[in-house]
């Protein structure tokens, strides 16, 4: 998804739409539907309004379109309190879980000797996927830390 399309998702697909997102992030309806509508040239979503949907939403795809047009995977920073033995454990069962699914779109897209491009940014998600598990992984156990 890219960026605009993200924007446009998180204010609408939030309950009651841009009408409630709106004066939440402190403009009107109109104005806000005008920022997020990908086809507007005249009004644009400054960096802090984008910020502010994504914390009141608690929707990241805005940051995660960013990360995926610089070629970053975006993971998500776990509070100390998540931080645990029993998370670890948790994680290392999606680790494994995610891991196997990258192996199975990979085998799927060698399975006919052609690879395609669909196929290919499939396999990219899946790979995406399971190294944002392992980089959560990682911020548990920096989290547990002394």
């Amino acid at each position: 998804m890219n960026i605009a399309d993200a924007a446009y998702a998180v204010a609408h697909d939030y309950p009651g739409g841009a009408e409630s997102l709106a004066p939440r992030v402190g403009m009107s309806a109109n104005i806000l539907r005008n920022k997020v509508n990908p086809n507007n040239t005249t009004h644009h979503l400054t960096l802090a309004e984008a910020v502010r949907m994504s914390q009141i939403t608690g929707d990241s795809r805005i940051a995660e379109a960013i990360a995926h047009e610089l070629g970053f995977t975006l993971v998500q920073t776990p509070r100390v309190e998540d931080c645990n033995d029993a998370a670890i454990v948790e994680l290392m069962g999606e680790a494994w879980a995610t891991h196997g699914d990258v192996g199975k779109e990979i085998c799927k897209t060698l399975a006919d000797g052609r690879v395609e491009e669909k196929e290919v940014e499939r396999v990219d998600k899946t790979i995406f996927k399971h190294a944002a598990v392992l980089f959560g992984i990682s911020a548990r156990l920096r989290g547990m830390a002394e």
